[in-house]
């Protein structure tokens, strides 16, 4: 049997135990607070129950995935016909595609490539997540088609994580100390733990854009992020035309039976 001696020893040791434990909780919880970094916020057309696409930066952001994102992304659940929703004609969109080759079989069975339709959908960048992965330091790039939904500030986070690259010659010391970061090593202000293995994928003039506006770094990421929006949710106008629609219905239901309650019970009252 335990003495009531040895039963307060042990209870005086569980309670030291567990204050600290908790005090260790609460130092982890304020070193987070203290180094997370606060997202820059953006005002984003699609936001709200009003939201509609900008689809000039649309357009713009494709061109952004096509010529950059796309040597190692893939837009799994997008086909090319979809382009026609951002303001193109199905001939726009068979002229921008005109150049990609998509594998395919040929009539005696065999592997081929052939020009992409519209009714395909976006070229893999690589043959399976395998190689995809090998040829990517081990671990395969995601597929962007709802990188955006990822998060609650999913598009803040993208265009932060897009802009956020800080050289390695620009560090202070206490960042250096803080990531471990290296020479060889992608230093992000806004990526969990800064070391991200991507390298920076735009910068100023990183493309020329077909309608004349100026690529700076902050446009590019702006038009991807709005166009990554879009092919995270391209129904999403209909969806809050309809959602309008029917809260107009609703009230103007809630009027008229305010109206036939008025009438029927006005003899009672």
């Amino acid at each position: 049997m335990v003495s009531s001696k040895s039963r307060k020893s042990i209870m005086k040791s569980l309670v030291t135990g567990a204050i600290a434990v908790a005090a260790l909780g609460c130092g982890a919880l304020a070193v987070a607070a203290e180094t997370e970094v606060k997202l820059p916020e953006h005002h984003w057309h699609f936001k709200g129950p009003f939201g509609t696409y900008d689809r000039a930066a649309a357009q713009r952001g494709y061109q952004i995935y096509k010529e950059v994102c796309s040597a190692c992304h893939s837009l799994n659940l997008l086909s090319y016909r979809n382009l026609e929703d951002l303001g193109l004609t199905e001939n726009q969109v068979k002229g921008l595609i005109a150049e990609i080759q998509v594998p395919d079989i040929g009539d005696d069975g065999s592997a081929i490539d052939r020009p992409a339709r519209p009714s395909d959908k976006f070229k893999k960048p690589f043959a399976n997540e395998l190689a995809a992965a090998a040829a990517n330091g081990g671990k395969a790039p995601p597929d962007l088609s709802v990188i955006i939904k990822a998060r609650d500030e999913g598009p803040d986070y993208v265009h932060a994580l897009l802009t956020g690259y800080v050289p390695f010659d620009k560090l202070t010391p206490e960042q250096i100390k803080e990531a471990a970061a290296t020479k060889d090593d992608n230093y992000n202000k806004y990526f969990p733990g800064h070391r991200i293995a991507m390298p920076p994928p735009l910068a100023d003039d990183k493309v020329q854009y077909a309608d004349g506006t100026k690529a700076t770094l902050d446009q590019e990421a702006s038009d991807v992020v709005e166009f990554l929006a879009w092919a995270s949710e391209p129904h999403l106008e209909d969806r809050n035309r309809t959602g309008v629609r029917v809260i107009l219905f609703l009230l103007a239901m809630a009027g008229l039976m305010y109206a036939v309650k008025r009438q029927v019970w006005s003899n009672l009252h």
